[in-house]
C-alpha cells in the first residue's frame, strides 16, 4: 500500500505537473495518499429526476433527462457565452456557458438524449442552468460515478484554472480504479472483526463513490473510528511510555503544614469536588511516577485552593513548588491570595516578573537556591536559565493553553534527572472529546461546584432598543456601590472600526453618568498604562471599566458585580463565558447583559440563548463545540488541534471516540509496546503516521 500511495500525484492519469503543483499549493495533496484521503464535504442525490415544469430556482441541484432543440454564441471575445435550449416533455430552459465555449459547440449534438445535472438560477424571470455537467445515457452507464455525486472543496484559484470538483471526483475514480487490490489493511483482523468493519480499500472506494446510504454510512464509520483510534492509540502509548520511562517523586508524607493549614487557616469548609480532586493528586504524587494533571474548574470554583493545597503536600515532603501564570496581573493575584492564605504560617512565598527589580531578584534567587524559599509564583520569567531550584517538586502551570509548548518544557529541565510532578490549571471549560484528544495523555480532574455563598451569575439578553433601562439598572447598581465592565468586542488590535466603538463607547458612557470615573483599558496601551488602569479600578477609584477582552482572563475584583457585553453576537460562547466568569466573585448578586441588535444569525440566537439559559461551563463548551467545530475552540491550543481530522468531527463523533479510546485502552493493556504478532499492522501503522507526531509526552 505504501509503495501505491506514496507515489507523486502527477503521475496520476490526467494530472500531470501543471495540475500536481496546483493540488500541492491549495489543497496540500501531493500524493496518491494524500488524494484519496481527500473526503467529499457533500455528496447530491443522483437517482432522482426532476421534470423541467417542477424546477425553480430555490432549488439546490436538479437533474433533468431531454434534448437540445437550438444553441447561439452571444457577445464576442471574453464575453462570449454560449447559450441553449433544453426540452423534455413538460416544458424548456436554458443552457448557458461562460468558458469552454468553442469545446461544448464542437461536442454538443442537437436532438441528442442528454442528461443534464447542475444548479438552477433565475435571470430576467426565466430559469437557467450554467456550466451544466452533461452526458448522455451511453456515458452515464459506462463510466458510473455512483448514485451520489461527491462534492470536494476547492478553492478560487482552482475553479479558475478549470480544477473544480468534478474534475478531483474524475481523479478520484481513477486512483479508486488504479488502485485495486493496491490498498494494504491498515488495522488488525482482530479489530476489523470485533467491531465488524468494512476493509479499508472498500470504505475508500464507497466514500469517494457510494452507492446507497448504508454502505456510505459504514464506510464513514469505518473512517472515522480509524482516525480516531491511531490518535487514541498514539496519546496512551505516549503516556504509556512517560510512566515508564519518568520516575516521579513521591510525596508520601501528608504533614505538617498540610495539616496545620486545613485545621487551622482554611477560610472555609472544601467542596466535595474540590476534596475528590485533592484525594485524586494525592494518589498520583504517592506513586513513584510523575503526575502530569490537568485540572478543570469554572472561574472562582477554588482551583487555586486546590493548587496551594498540593504545594504544601510537597513541602511536607521536602520540595519546593512554583506556579506560573501568564500575564503579571494574575501572578500578583496569585501571589497577594496565597500570601493571605499562608499569613502566619511562616512559609516563604517569592513573586518573580519581568518588573522584579534586578536587587530583588539576587535575594530572591539566592533564597530559592538555597532552600528558604519554598513556593516561587510568577510570569514565564519564572524559565530563565538564572531561576535555579535547590529542589523542584511541583510545577503548577495557570490557564495553561497561554503558554507554548517549549516555555512549559523549561520548567520541567530545572531538575537534573526526575521531572517535578505538573498540574495544569484551566478556567476555559473543555467538552470531554477534546480534552479525550487535546489533553488524552494527561489526567483529568474537574471542579464542578462552586464554593457555598457563592450566588449563580444573572444572565439576560437586550437588544439596542432597551439602552435606557440598561443605563437606569447600571445607575441603581453604583448607588449600591457596586462596579461595572463594559467590554467591547476588539477581534484585532489592528480594526480602526472596533477601536473606534470602543472610545466611542467609552465617550457615550462618560456623558451618561458625568458624575462617575470612568476608566479604559485595551491591548493597544502601554503594559504599564494597563496595570494602572486596572489597579485604579481594583482600588474601587474608577467605578466603570470599559474595556476590550484583556480582562478575559485574570483581574479578581469582588466589587464588579456587572459585566455588560457589547456586540455581543461578534463573540463565541467560551469567550462569553469566560467574560461572564470576571464578576460574582463576591457575596453580592451579579448580573451579566448580553448586548446585541435585532439582526442577528439564527446561531448567534443559539449562542445567546445558551448563555441566558445556563452557568454551566461543560454544557457551554459542548454547545461551542457543536456550533464551531474544535478547531475554533478558545483557549484549547496553541494552533489548531494538534493533530489534521481529515473525515471525523469532534463535535458530533464523540461516541466512536470514546469506542476508539476503550480499544486501544485494551489493546494496550494487553500489549503496551505492540509486540505481539496480531497488532504488527498497528505498530506499522503508527510508524508510518510518525509525521505528525506531538510531542506533549514529556510535557504537560
Amino acid at each position: 500500500m505504501a509503495v501505491f500511495l506514496d507515489q507523486d500525484i502527477k503521475f496520476l492519469p490526467g494530472v500531470g505537473p501543471k495540475r500536481a503543483e496546483l493540488l500541492a499549493k491549495e489543497l496540500k495533496i501531493k500524493t496518491f495518499g494524500d488524494l484519496v484521503y481527500y473526503f467529499p464535504y457533500k455528496y447530491i442525490d443522483r437517482t432522482k429526476f426532476h421534470k423541467i415544469s417542477e424546477v425553480h430556482a430555490q432549488m439546490p441541484y436538479i437533474q433533468i433527462k431531454g434534448k437540445i432543440r437550438s444553441m447561439e454564441t452571444v457577445g464576442t471575445g471574453h464575453k462570449q457565452r454560449l447559450t441553449a435550449r433544453f426540452y423534455d416533455d413538460s416544458g424548456s430552459l436554458e443552457l448557458v456557458w461562460f468558458q469552454g465555449v468553442k469545446w461544448q459547440k464542437e461536442h454538443l449534438v442537437l436532438n441528442k438524449d442528454y442528461i443534464v445535472f447542475g444548479k438552477p438560477s433565475e435571470f430576467s424571470g426565466h430559469i437557467n442552468v450554467v456550466h451544466p455537467d452533461m452526458e448522455t445515457e451511453e456515458e452515464k452507464q459506462l463510466k458510473p460515478s455512483g448514485l451520489f455525486q461527491a462534492f470536494y472543496v476547492t478553492s478560487e484559484n482552482m475553479k479558475k484554472k478549470y480544477l473544480h470538483s468534478k474534475i478531483i471526483n474524475k481523479f478520484q475514480l481513477t486512483l479508486i480504479q488504479l488502485g485495486k487490490g493496491k490498498i494494504r489493511e491498515t488495522l488488525p483482523a482482530h479489530i476489523i472483526n470485533r467491531l465488524k468493519l468494512v476493509s479499508l480499500e472498500e470504505a475508500l472506494t464507497i466514500i469517494h463513490k457510494p452507492e446507497n446510504t448504508t454502505d456510505l454510512r459504514n464506510a464513514r464509520f469505518r473512517l472515522k473510528f480509524e482516525e480516531l483510534f491511531i490518535i487514541q492509540l498514539k496519546i496512551l502509548a505516549l503516556k504509556h511510555n512517560r510512566e515508564n520511562k519518568f520516575k516521579g517523586f513521591r510525596f508520601a508524607e501528608v504533614g505538617f503544614s498540610f495539616n496545620k493549614f486545613y485545621n487551622d487557616f482554611l477560610p472555609f469548609e472544601l467542596t466535595n469536588a474540590q476534596k475528590k480532586v485533592l484525594k485524586e493528586i494525592r494518589r498520583d504524587v504517592n506513586r513513584n511516577v510523575q503526575m502530569n494533571r490537568l485540572l478543570q474548574g469554572d472561574v472562582g470554583s477554588g482551583k487555586t485552593l486546590v493548587a496551594l493545597m498540593t504545594m504544601l503536600l510537597a513541602l511536607d515532603n521536602g520540595y519546593q513548588s512554583c506556579l506560573m501564570a501568564p500575564t503579571e496581573i494574575l501572578a500578583q493575584q496569585h501571589f497577594q491570595s496565597i500570601s493571605n492564605f499562608l499569613s502566619g504560617m511562616g512559609i516563604k512565598v517569592g513573586l518573580l516578573t519581568g518588573s522584579t527589580k534586578t536587587k530583588e531578584r539576587k535575594v530572591l534567587h539566592k533564597a530559592l537556591e538555597e532552600g528558604q524559599m519554598q513556593i516561587l509564583i510568577g510570569t514565564h520569567a519564572l524559565i530563565e536559565d538564572t531561576v535555579v531550584f535547590q529542589n523542584l517538586g511541583l510545577v503548577v502551570i495557570d490557564e495553561q493553553h497561554r503558554f507554548g509548548v517549549a516555555q512549559r518544557a523549561k520548567l520541567w529541565q530545572k531538575n537534573d534527572l526526575i521531572p517535578p510532578h505538573v498540574l495544569v490549571m484551566t478556567a476555559t471549560p473543555i467538552p470531554r472529546t477534546l480534552a479525550m484528544t487535546v489533553y488524552g495523555d494527561l489526567d483529568v480532574s474537574v471542579i464542578d461546584e462552586l464554593p457555598p455563598g457563592r450566588k449563580p451569575i444573572e444572565t439576560h439578553h437586550f437588544f439596542e432598543n432597551r439602552r435606557k433601562q440598561l443605563n437606569n439598572f447600571l445607575q441603581q447598581q453604583m448607588e449600591k456601590g457596586r462596579q461595572i465592565y463594559i467590554v467591547y468586542p476588539l477581534i484585532t488590535e489592528s480594526e480602526k472600526m472596533d477601536l473606534k466603538n470602543l472610545e466611542e463607547g467609552f465617550r457615550q458612557i462618560s456623558e451618561a453618568f458625568p458624575d462617575v470615573k470612568v476608566g479604559m483599558v485595551h491591548g493597544r496601551m502601554k503594559p504599564a498604562e494597563k496595570e494602572n488602569a486596572m489597579q485604579q479600578f481594583k482600588q474601587g477609584e474608577t467605578r466603570i471599566m470599559v474595556a476590550t477582552t484583556v480582562i478575559e482572563v485574570g483581574v479578581d475584583v469582588p466589587n464588579a458585580s456587572v459585566m455588560v457585553i457589547e456586540s455581543a453576537e461578534r463573540f463565541g460562547l467560551s469567550q462569553l463565558h469566560q467574560l461572564r466568569g470576571r464578576v460574582g466573585r463576591g457575596a453580592e448578586q451579579s448580573y451579566c447583559i448580553l448586548m446585541s441588535s435585532y439582526k442577528i444569525s439564527t446561531e448567534s440566537r443559539k449562542r445567546l440563548a445558551t448563555m441566558v439559559r445556563t452557568n454551566d461551563g461543560f454544557e457551554i463548551a459542548e454547545v461551542d463545540m457543536k456550533l464551531r467545530g474544535p478547531g475554533d475552540l478558545e483557549g484549547t491550543q496553541q494552533s489548531g488541534v494538534g493533530f489534521d481530522l481529515k473525515i471525523a468531527n469532534l463535535g458530533k463523533d464523540g461516541e466512536i471516540l470514546k469506542l476508539a479510546r476503550d480499544v486501544a485502552q485494551d489493546i494496550l493493556a494487553g500489549d503496551p509496546f505492540l509486540q505481539k504478532e496480531e497488532n504488527r499492522e498497528l505498530l506499522t501503522t503508527l510508524k508510518a503516521t510518525k509525521h505528525t507526531e506531538f510531542d506533549w509526552s514529556s510535557i504537560s
